[in-house]
């Protein structure tokens, strides 16, 4: 049983190169040229990809969340929806960094957190979404993203086994272009907690698939053994500085350390 996903012309398969993903999230600090110098760096460290977040924060949040008081050191915001807001792109910030990403040359999605964020970025004909481990069981959202076509990406932090079968038997018969990742849900998340055997599970349980790692370890070193134990795909944060402001940073690769990964997960693979 063959093992193939392709995402923007780059095939991911059990020979080929590891799928690399420098998850930017909030890390812009709601900068878009900020977010556009991420873009660039990491595509200088020889990632494949970047990534950021869309939500709908007054459809994700009642009214009480979005108005409370946010007083934090990672604040952007004097209450926890102004904070969200503010690190929210829009359509025009998107279709920026959109062209951004094709003049510099690196694959650019996002997490839809909702069903109008995902329609927001099904609107931008994104090559690929992803769903993120607290999504694993909102099957109407993850069905919605299914009928768009494009490859998808599910992390399964703090899943059980059936959790995980589910959401595979409610994407195939949809959309058949899956990857599964295994993840941690710690951040960040320490060396015992990260069950790096769960990639040689879901490999067995899921033939047909390409599996991957979303790590929030520190450091590089489990990247590579993921990829040894059969992880095509690496998602690590990235950040341009770990002392930025940020709830993030902290667990994140700066460039040094992608850069590092990448070339690491090449070697890999010609070793």
């Amino acid at each position: 049983m063959s093992r193939r996903l392709t995402i923007n012309g780059f095939e991911i398969n059990d020979d080929s190169d590891c799928f690399v993903i420098a998850e930017i999230g909030n890390n812009h600090q709601g900068s878009l040229e900020k977010c556009k110098e991420m873009f660039r760096i990491a595509k200088e460290c020889g990632a494949n990809a970047v990534k950021l977040q869309k939500r709908d924060n007054r459809a994700l949040y009642t009214k009480a969340a979005f108005d409370r008081p946010y007083d934090h050191e990672n604040s952007f915001g004097l209450t926890y929806g102004e904070h969200r807001e503010f690190l929210e792109f829009g359509a025009y910030e998107y279709q920026e960094l959109k062209k951004y990403a094709e003049e510099v040359g690196i694959t650019f999605f996002s997490t839809a957190f909702d069903i109008p964020s995902a329609d927001f970025l099904g609107e931008l004909d994104m090559p690929a979404y992803k769903i993120a481990s607290g999504d694993l069981k909102s099957l109407p959202l993850i069905k919605h993203v299914a009928q768009f076509q494009k490859p998808m990406i599910v992390s399964t932090g703090a899943a059980t086994l059936e959790d995980v079968q589910r959401v595979y038997d409610a994407i195939m018969p949809i959309n058949p272009q899956l990857c599964i990742l295994q993840c941690t849900a710690s951040y960040p998340a320490d060396f015992e907690e990260l069950d790096l055997k769960v990639i040689e599970t879901y490999r067995e349980l899921f033939g047909d698939i390409v599996i991957g790692l979303s790590s929030h370890d520190n450091g590089i070193a489990m990247a590579v053994a993921a990829y040894v134990l059969g992880a095509r795909v690496i998602e690590k944060h990235f950040t341009l500085n770990r002392a930025m402001k940020g709830t993030d940073h902290a667990f994140s690769l700066e460039p040094t350390g992608l850069r590092k990964m990448v070339r690491d997960l090449r070697r890999t693979r010609q070793a």
